[in-house]
Parts: structure tokens; C-alpha cells; sequence
């Protein structure tokens, strides 16, 4: 069955891994595109974005979103990680057209989520200012999604805490508060987090067997991949990259690949655990509890970490 997707992404190197995951995908119909800020500055993101959709023939409509969180301060682009424009030592042409929706992405989504009632899946890999806007602009758009899927959070699993505070995710740390309104509103969202991203790796090895045999596209994504090796050695030791966003795009495309839990999910907002995920599991009631009247929502814990890269390995392949 094809599941219909808007994708909303600040891309990003891996963002742009999961797009073109989500486009090579035979059982994803990427009909949208919102961007946000995040990896790169919005304008760098939504021309990436552009860049993206014209270099391999993505049918899907373009929509520029926020530039900025709800209330914290920006923390800025993750220069660190993607490199100056987002797609690190690659960078897209000076002319690239930037053909965009009239409409900012919060009212797109609105719009065309009702519009197509029950059946697009939000599929949100940055930080979650988009969706929180169309929340606070049309409430009802809860009742028309047919799914909200979100890479980010980190619940504790195996020690995966955080990746860019001891206790916060990318995501969610630059904008907490719209992670909050997000994970709290009245529509079902999975939450793909580090806590089983971590637990897939694209070694450089698989990377270059990509460039190897998936022409055009596996040249490119090896391309983009280099700037974020260098980051992942550095920093961490590793030779490749942990499956961050293109995990998001996994769940949508088969489930089965992951193993979920259910219940409640609340994010800090402020304090030295700014941008923590924490999901109530049981089903007691407490005297204090900001919990157990938000609707439960399914945190991903385990995941076949080796079916869903020959899924990758297999879908990328496809587009050469």
C-alpha cells in the first residue's frame, strides 16, 4: 500500500540521505516538501531542498517554513556536523531555482493535510516548529493526519541520553517547546529517537559500495557523506555515520523493521534538561502527573538494523 508522505526537514546531510530514500522508495508517494531551521539556516536548507527536487526529478511541492524556534533562543546551524550550507563539502549552484508553494509551510501543511483527509503521513526530521505552528493555526488538522512520524528524542535505552546535551537530541533541543505541543496534541505520532538510531550504521564500507552501484545518486550521497565521516571520526571514533532520518522514512515504509512502546511523552522546555524526552509507561495515575491525559504516542526501541540497510542499500540501487 503506498503511503503518501510530507516530509518536513532541515536538510542535512542525512535529510538528504532520507530524501531520497523517501523518493527511491516504490511505496512512498512524496507528494510534499517543508523546510525548517535547523542543520542549515532556512534559506540554505530551502535551497538545498530545491536542489534536491531538480538534480533527480522529485515530484513534490516545496513549502519554505520557520526560521526560527518558538521561544528559546536559536542555537544556530550545525556547522560542526553538516558543514557551512548543509551539505558539506557539496554545496548547491548559485542559480539553483527556488521554486516554492506560495503558502508558509505551517499553512501548507494545514491546507493539504485537510484537504486530503486521512491520508498524508507528516514525516518531521528537524527540529518540530512547522507542525507546532499548524497546531496553533488550525487545531483541527489533528483529526485529518493520518500520521505524525518523527526521527528525534532520546529515552534512555542502552544509554542513548542525547547528542548534543547529556540528556537532549538534536531536534527537540532547538525547539522544546514545539516538541512539547507536538508530542502532547491529539493525533497519533511514532518517534523514531536515538535510542534505535543508534543502533544502524552505514560504515564506510557500505557507503562505498553505494557509490559503487547506485550510479548518479550513490555518488552523490557518498559525496555528501564525506564531510560527515570526518565529523563521526572526530568526534566519536567511527568510521560512517549512524541512520538518523532515513530511519524515519524506514518506519513509514515497513514497521515491521522496528518494535515500539507506548505511552505519554512530555520534553523539558527549560533548565540544564532543556529538550528531554521522557515517555510515562505504566498506567498509574499520580496526585501530580502532567501525563496521563495526553494521548499515548509509540516510542521506537528496537529496530533490524540489517534489513533496514539492505532496504536502503536495495531502494537507492533502484534509482540507478
Amino acid at each position: 500500500m503506498t503511503q503518501t508522505i510530507i516530509f518536513d526537514t532541515d536538510p542535512g546531510i542525512d535529510d538528504a540521505m532520507a530524501l531520497l530514500f523517501a523518493h527511491a522508495l516504490p511505496n512512498i508517494d512524496l507528494y510534499g516538501i517543508t523546510t525548517v531551521f535547523g542543520n542549515a539556516t532556512i534559506d540554505d536548507g530551502t535551497k538545498n531542498a530545491c536542489y534536491l527536487r531538480d538534480r533527480f526529478g522529485i515530484n513534490a511541492i516545496i513549502a519554505k517554513g520557520a526560521d526560527k524556534p518558538l521561544v528559546r533562543p536559536p542555537v544556530g546551524p550545525t556547522t560542526i556536523v553538516h558543514g557551512e550550507h548543509g551539505l558539506g563539502y557539496v554545496e548547491a549552484p548559485a542559480d539553483t531555482a527556488i521554486n516554492l508553494d506560495p503558502r508558509p509551510a505551517y499553512q501548507f501543511l494545514c491546507e493539504e493535510v485537510k484537504r486530503r483527509s486521512g491520508e498524508i503521513t507528516i514525516v518531521a526530521v528537524g527540529p518540530l516548529t512547522n507542525l507546532a505552528l499548524a497546531l496553533q493555526h488550525d487545531p483541527e488538522i489533528t483529526q485529518h493526519v493520518k500520521q505524525v512520524v518523527i526521527m528525534g528524542g532520546a529515552f534512555g535505552l542502552d544509554g542513548n541520553c542525547g547528542n548534543v546535551a547529556p540528556f537532549a537530541e538534536a531536534n527537540i533541543h532547538d525547539d522544546p517547546h514545539a516538541a512539547d505541543l507536538v508530542f502532547t496534541a491529539d493525533w497519533p505520532v511514532v518517534i523514531v529517537g536515538l535510542d534505535v538510531t543508534h543502533k544502524a550504521f552505514f560504515s564506510g564500507e557500505y557507503l562505498d559500495a553505494l557509490r559503487d552501484s547506485a550510479g548518479e545518486t550513490g555518488q552523490f550521497i557518498h559525496d555528501i557523506s564525506r564531510f560527515y565521516l570526518e565529523f563521526y571520526s572526530n568526534k566519536v571514533g567511527l568510521n560512517g555515520c549512524h541512520v538518523h532520518d532515513p530511519s524515519a522514512i524506514a518506519y513509514v515504509a515497513d514497521p515491521s523493521l522496528f518494535g515500539t512502546r507506548s505511552g505519554p511523552v512530555r520534553v523539558v522546555c527549560d533548565g540544564p534538561l532543556t529538550g528531554m524526552t521522557v515517555q510515562k509507561v505504566d498506567a498509574r495515575r499520580y496526585s501530580d502527573d502532567e501525563f496521563s491525559d495526553h494521548r499515548a504516542q509509540q516510542v521506537c526501541v528496537s529496530v533490524d538494523d540489517q534489513r533496514l540497510l539492505k532496504l536502503y542499500q536495495d531502494s537507492i540501487n533502484r534509482l540507478a
